[in-house]
């Protein structure tokens, strides 16, 4: 049908002629169901006088367990209750005499009530203190109604039928000692009598009350068969013993019980017996129809619509797939034709800038390596220099091999060597140390520290280098008199990390200083960077480009004037960060 509709095939045009339809039925309904306005008056006035009467049944049942709270609550705020749960509580335990006049003073409170048959009185600890038989609390009633109690914090808390005496009723109520910042002191345990809750006589012939508490157990009934299938019962009506009975149920916000009122049909809806038939035909049939059209509507609109979401849904979680056309509305064809032509222009746009960004990282790690061999070369030729100028030949064969080592560690193939141990890089670090030496001769001593757990710990190639070699020349070379410089790794204080640290004792800078270079790295300007801080600036730049998803990367900087510097940087035990991952380099 809908395909026969060509152009004027939308969604508008669909739900325009649904309602329409449902319409035109409703109308023709109208009429019929005008005529059965009286029968529904006289059935919602019926209810509503039965609700009436349930709301004063509830109020008086209300009205009588207010009256037992009011008198429990007398008996815990009663100032020598009061003091004898406090000194039970502080293991002064209540005499004979004192429970003795605590039983005449309960007597007492019992004259005022006929719906409490007896009172019980225990300490925090369970013990029992009237009446004087000396059995426990928690073996008078079940743990849970005293974890309730506790809950409740002094409230009345109803429990239902006595396990001892199954014909009476319990509620309890813990005692709280106002003197102790209202801690608990004991509790207050009633014995009710199930007369106390009987309803009066009923207005009609054949009407039933049934009380239950918030566990739908009984209190009160003047109905002799179960009361389950009452209780379960969602229908307004409900049949009992071949009669028809209105149920109408009432449930007090103070005390949480229900009322439940059975009212025979026959008695407030007399001679209208087949009106009732051609409501509830009428209602059914009326049902359906709405039923069927609601369910044809929401459906035909909202399955395409559904699965267009879906599909848009698994795109938010990474996932870009097409959505097929299957709507059958030209507005819905439309709007997914455009999300699958986005689909498309975005998936193409992934791709490019990922190509994009693998060769720009590539060429950032390639560039920052080659800024450090030709810097550390010209460094290592200048030490030889000093080397052959103050110390002669002697030493000669010894600076070759120890410069060979450091050249073949430089300049090895980078692509497949560019990551190694943390002990192959300090041993880099020691030859370095060794050639510098020979320059500043015995001004100039070092100190490597690494636990031998951390030894196989991999490291990109000559991340460490460059701040020792920026310690050297800026610290110990621009120092009058020794220098020291220490190589320190060790365990960070954050799990799974290791802090890299190098000392010197040279002069220091000031915290301006600091703070300009620390502001430069985290900006990245390199070539901003002069001196003791283009090391610096290489080393913080590969550390993020290494460890991109970490967020503890970077270079820490703390120095004082005359006194010293110390360049720090933690690292993942783990290696192979965001970037590392993506380049193929964790090659295990």
């Amino acid at each position: 049908m809908w395909i026969k509709l060509g152009r004027y095939n939308t969604l508008r045009n669909q739900i325009l002629l649904v309602f329409i339809t449902v319409m035109t039925i409703v109308l023709c309904f109208v009429g019929i169901m005008t005529y059965f306005i009286v029968s529904t008056l006289l059935q919602d006035n019926a209810e509503k006088q039965i609700q009436q009467t349930a709301v004063e049944a509830n109020g008086r049942m209300e009205s009588l367990h207010q009256q037992i709270d009011l008198l429990t609550r007398q008996v815990a705020t009663n100032s020598t209750i009061q003091q004898m749960l406090q000194d039970e509580s502080q293991g002064n335990l209540a005499s004979f005499q004192q429970r003795q006049a605590l039983v005449r003073l309960s007597n007492e409170y019992l004259t005022y009530t006929n719906g409490i048959n007896n009172l019980e009185i225990y300490s925090s600890d369970n013990r029992k203190l009237i009446p004087l038989d000396g059995e426990t609390l928690n073996k008078r009633i079940s743990q849970r109604w005293i974890s309730e109690a506790d809950r409740a914090e002094g409230k009345l808390v109803w429990i239902g039928q006595d396990p001892n005496e199954p014909y009476y009723y319990l509620a309890i109520r813990r005692v709280s000692l106002i003197d102790r910042w209202f801690s608990n002191g004991g509790y207050i345990v009633l014995q009710i009598n199930p007369n106390y809750f009987e309803f009066s006589e009923t207005r009609l012939n054949n009407e039933y009350m049934i009380l239950v508490d918030q566990n739908n157990k009984q209190i009160s009934s003047n109905y002799n068969g179960d009361i389950s299938p009452i209780i379960k019962e969602k229908e307004k009506t409900l049949t009992l013993n071949g009669s028809d009975f209105m149920l109408v149920k009432q449930t007090s916000s103070i005390t949480g019980w229900t009322l439940y009122i059975l009212t025979p049909v026959n008695e407030v809806m007399g001679g209208i017996t087949v009106l009732r038939a051609a409501i509830l035909l009428s209602g059914v049939f009326g049902f359906l129809i709405f039923s069927f059209f609601a369910v044809f509507l929401s459906t035909m609109i909202t399955k395409p619509i559904f699965r267009l979401t879906k599909t848009m849904k698994k795109a938010s979680e990474g996932e870009l797939t097409l959505n097929p056309q299957i709507s059958s509305t030209i507005e819905i064809n439309r709007l997914n034709e455009s999300y699958n032509q986005l689909v498309e222009n975005t998936n193409e746009l992934i791709q490019v800038v990922y190509e994009k960004e693998i060769l720009k990282s590539h060429a950032e790690l390639k560039a920052l390596q080659s800024q450090i061999n030709p810097h550390f070369l010209f460094n290592t030729l200048d030490a030889m220099y000093w080397s052959l100028d103050e110390k002669g030949e002697d030493e000669l064969a010894e600076t070759v091999l120890a410069m060979s080592e450091l050249f073949r560690y430089t300049i090895s193939n980078q692509k497949q060597d560019e990551w190694v141990t943390i002990n192959q890089e300090l041993e880099h670090v020691e030859l370095y140390m060794q050639l510098m030496k020979m320059r500043f001769g015995e001004r100039f001593t070092w100190q490597v520290s690494i636990p031998s757990e951390l030894e196989t710990v991999p490291i990109p190639k000559l991340l460490i280098q460059p701040i020792v070699e920026n310690a050297i020349l800026h610290g110990v070379g621009n120092k009058v008199g020794s220098g020291f410089v220490h190589v320190i790794v060790e365990l960070s204080s954050h799990p799974g990390y290791i802090m890299i640290s190098v000392l010197d004792t040279g002069p220091g800078m000031e915290i301006d200083t600091i703070k300009k270079i620390k502001g430069l790295l985290d900006k990245g300007k390199v070539s901003s960077l002069k001196g003791n801080g283009m090391a610096l600036s290489n080393v913080n730049k590969r550390l993020n480009l290494y460890y991109k998803q970490h967020e503890l990367n970077g270079i820490n900087i703390s120095s004082k004037p005359n006194e010293g510097t110390c360049v720090s940087f933690q690292i993942p035990i783990n290696r192979g960060g965001a970037y590392a991952e993506k380049n193929n380099f964790n090659r295990g």
